[in-house]
């Protein structure tokens, strides 16, 4: 199975270089709604994250001839994507990252009070890691809400694993900071 998608992969990746149509709405049919969720993770507001979705399978369709090995198709996918959204922060710098999306109340009137108070903390857990620096929001969202390992995660940011491990290490402080 693990092979059938290393394969799958480097064919997609050479179909990608050929200029292949089908190879491009395959990949983005494959990558588009984790690419925007890690928009949205790192501060995005919605139309924000559309936008620089599709600007990152602009510069990817661009860049395409520079991925010289199809096992790193989704490294390098992340990498545009998180300068893609660096670029944005430049440009506008005075804007204040959105909060991620809060989680919705439930319509049933009997909501126990435990349930309260883990949305308010989830809230502001949310909250918090909009706050966090662009290195180290990054960092979390690659991490714990794309589910990526260590080794992929810092691949993606395009740093060393020990790097990436401190900058987690960091983030974790302060998050752990901000709920004592």
């Amino acid at each position: 199975m693990e092979k059938n998608f290393k394969e799958s992969r480097d064919s997609l990746t050479d179909r990608l270089r050929g200029g292949e149509r089908s190879a491009a709405e395959q990949f983005v049919d494959e990558y588009y709604e984790r690419i925007y969720l890690f928009m949205r993770g790192i501060g995005h507001s919605r139309q924000v994250s559309e936008d620089l979705t599709q600007e990152t399978f602009l510069q990817a369709w661009y860049h395409i001839s520079q991925l010289r090995d199809g096992k790193a198709l989704n490294a390098w996918l992340y990498r545009i994507a998180g300068n893609v959204s660096r670029l944005y922060w430049r440009k506008n710098k005075g804007r204040e990252p959105v909060s991620i999306e809060e989680v919705a109340m439930p319509e049933n009137s009997e909501v126990k009070s435990d349930e309260i108070v883990h949305i308010e903390e989830l809230n502001r857990l949310k909250d918090t890691v909009a706050g966090l620096p662009w290195k180290l929001r990054q960092t979390v969202v690659l991490h714990y809400m794309q589910h990526m390992t260590i080794a992929e995660a810092a691949e993606a940011a395009g740093v060393r694993q020990g790097t990436f491990k401190s900058r987690l290490n960091r983030a974790l402080n302060i998050l752990r900071k901000q709920f004592v």
